[in-house]
């Protein structure tokens, strides 16, 4: 039987981007509100609800589990050579977590 959670989180970015493989130490903790089962596979599908930049926001998950997982936005440039300052505004993002 599967499980499934939703949720919003109000997150805007004023670190630099990350390109360190493993480094969340900018990244927002995101609890779910009622754990899933131990050992359950669990699935984050991210949508932005809001569009407060100049440019698009990049969403990043990291370390999805049972109980919770890690996010952060990361401005997309649609100009130029560099595809992303880090930087954004403040979005409204919601989620849909589920167990596979």
């Amino acid at each position: 039987m599967s499980m499934i959670q939703t949720g919003v989180v109000e997150l805007g970015s004023d670190d630099p981007v990350e390109t360190a493989s493993g480094n969340t130490s900018t990244f927002t903790r995101v609890t779910f509100p009622t754990p899933f089962p131990s050992g359950s596979q669990v699935i984050v599908l991210p949508f932005a609800q809001t569009f407060n930049g100049s440019d698009p926001p990049g969403i990043r998950l990291a370390d999805v589990n049972e109980q919770g997982f890690l996010i952060r936005l990361n401005e997309v440039l649609v100009t130029g050579s560099v595809k992303s300052n880090g930087v954004h505004a403040v979005e409204t993002i919601g989620w849909l977590a589920s167990t596979i």
